[in-house]
């Protein structure tokens, strides 16, 4: 069992930069694939980021997020992180981390065994 929490949301403005956190509870939080997906009001859930277990070496992104966000993962801390920047108001959605039991990279929502409640990213132009 996972529990994930998110934070780091907020109000910015175009050009900005924020950075989420996604603090997950349990001991093995290595062992999960861990990913970021973020969602409009009427929209379906999207992907953003993923990021393998263990050191996290491997990484996939979005087309649309790709070289503007980075996402990276302590196992220390149990802990995800997504830096987002250069943010447009297309980025605007609550974001939301997951945690897979599939170790690899993993792009399917119905992948993903466990969901943080979601962080809302605001962007004003």
């Amino acid at each position: 069992q996972v529990q994930l929490e998110e934070s780091g949301g907020g109000l910015v403005q175009t050009g900005g930069s924020l950075r989420l956190s996604c603090a997950a509870s349990g001991r093995t939080f290595g062992n999960y694939g861990m990913g970021w997906f973020r969602q409009v009001p009427g929209q379906e859930r999207e992907f953003v980021a993923a990021i393998s277990s263990g050191g996290g070496g491997r990484t996939h992104y979005a087309d649309s997020v790709r070289g503007r966000f980075t996402i990276s993962r302590d196992n220390a801390k149990n802990t995800l992180y997504l830096q987002m920047n250069s943010l447009n108001p297309e980025d605007t959605a609550v974001y939301y981390c997951a945690a897979s039991a599939i170790p690899g990279l993993v792009i399917l929502s119905t992948r993903y065994n466990y969901w943080g409640q979601g962080t809302q990213v605001t962007v004003s132009s």
